[in-house]
């Protein structure tokens, strides 16, 4: 992999916020979807008058909250984001997200990362860069 631009360094930070939150974002997705399709949020308080515009169908209903739900397509975005970096990655860089981003507690420095996976501390962080700008990417973000 080679690292072509630099990102900013908040955004490096946040692409990082998320690699440690991921399985928290898969969660919430679950969580969300559950909300949305068992709950009914929608009563109708139209008593007497004429007739709603909410789809009738129950089905539809459904399909129709998931669709249009900003905050889950969000998640839902970075979390396919984060898979599709990380399911396209060598087996030795997934190990380097296993370690450093999805260990909890995290119990390891960089230096027991690097020793883990037999390369510098320096080569360490250069793959973490790599993996950054990769989901980066994918996002649009720069």
């Amino acid at each position: 992999m080679v690292v072509v631009d630099k990102l900013k360094k908040a955004t490096f930070k946040h692409i990082e916020s998320e690699l440690y939150s991921y399985h928290d974002t898969l969660r919430e997705i679950e969580s969300l979807r559950n909300d949305l399709i068992f709950c009914n949020e929608h009563q109708d308080e139209n008593i007497g008058g004429g007739k709603s515009n909410l789809p009738s169908a129950p089905t539809e209903a459904i399909g129709t909250r998931l669709a249009t739900h900003k905050k889950l397509s969000k998640l839902e975005e970075i979390a396919n984001t984060i898979e599709k970096v990380y399911t396209g990655l060598p087996v030795d860089y997934q190990k380097l997200i296993r370690l450093k981003y999805w260990t909890h507690p995290q119990l390891k420095t960089w230096d027991g990362i690097a020793e883990e996976l037999h390369i510098s501390r320096r080569e360490a962080f250069n793959r973490r860069d790599e993996i950054v700008y990769a989901v980066a990417t994918l996002m649009g973000l720069r």
